[in-house]
């Protein structure tokens, strides 16, 4: 699964790499994104990409109460078409979550160690995602995604047996131009990243509060900072 991640690029950042219309002013970088926040994200118009905040966090639109996004924060690739709250949305509602790494916990006897993956390149990336839009009570709406998995890569294995959907660049416009792109022929971005163009690192267990969103979240854990506790490199 993936149940916490980060964008800890500038807003500019993003609007260069996916050419983006629309300014958000508020945004800023974030270092540890917990599911039922707001994210940015990005799904395809009828001439480009435009972004919009959705709550991490599927809530079908025919779902009675929100709170059935607190169990959908991912959805799996291999069953997708099978399972009623995401096959209608395959062909209609592909999105994009821009990301610069996210976390998976390994575990060592009784305790957890949290990992940082990224590129190699530094470079942002994007989650595969679906999107969907809920009435409130008020007549509102609430738009929320969910990421997709897949099965891990060599890397990843060692620490978790499912891993986002990272898209390749050049395969982002076939994930979210589902009118040129039907779900039949754009599955086949829905397969694990090389193992060869990631990294990860141990960091330090001030991630596992998801009120704390700082740079300190994705740095290499030092042993001289947490006494006792010995780095082990991925």
């Amino acid at each position: 699964m993936c149940g916490r991640f980060g964008a800890t690029f500038t807003f500019r950042e993003i609007k260069v790499r996916w050419d983006l219309q629309r300014e958000f002013p508020l945004y800023a970088p974030r270092f540890n994104i917990a599911p039922s926040q707001d994210v940015l994200v990005i799904a395809s118009t009828n001439s480009h990409s435009d972004a919009r905040m959705m709550r991490w966090g599927l809530v079908p639109s025919w779902a009675k109460d929100p709170t059935i996004g607190n169990r959908m924060i991912n959805a799996r690739a291999e069953t997708l078409t099978e399972k009623g709250a995401f096959n209608t949305l395959i062909d209609s509602r592909r999105c994009l979550v821009p990301a610069s790494g996210f976390y998976e916990w390994r575990k060592e006897g009784n305790r957890k160690v949290p990992i940082w993956f990224y590129l190699k390149s530094k470079e942002p990336f994007a989650f595969a995602a679906l999107w969907d839009s809920w009435r409130r009570p008020d007549g509102g709406n609430l738009k929320t995604f969910t990421i997709i998995t897949t099965e891990p890569n060599d890397l990843l294995r060692p620490v978790h047996d499912r891993m986002p959907v990272i898209v390749r660049a050049q395969d982002e416009v076939q994930w979210l131009d589902s009118s040129s792109w039907p779900f039949h022929r754009a599955r086949a971005v829905l397969r694990p990243f090389a193992s060869a163009e990631m990294s990860a690192h141990e960091v330090s267990s001030l991630v596992n509060e998801p009120l704390h969103d700082a740079p300190d979240c994705i740095q290499p854990f030092s042993s001289a900072e947490q006494p006792g506790e010995q780095m082990k490199l991925l």
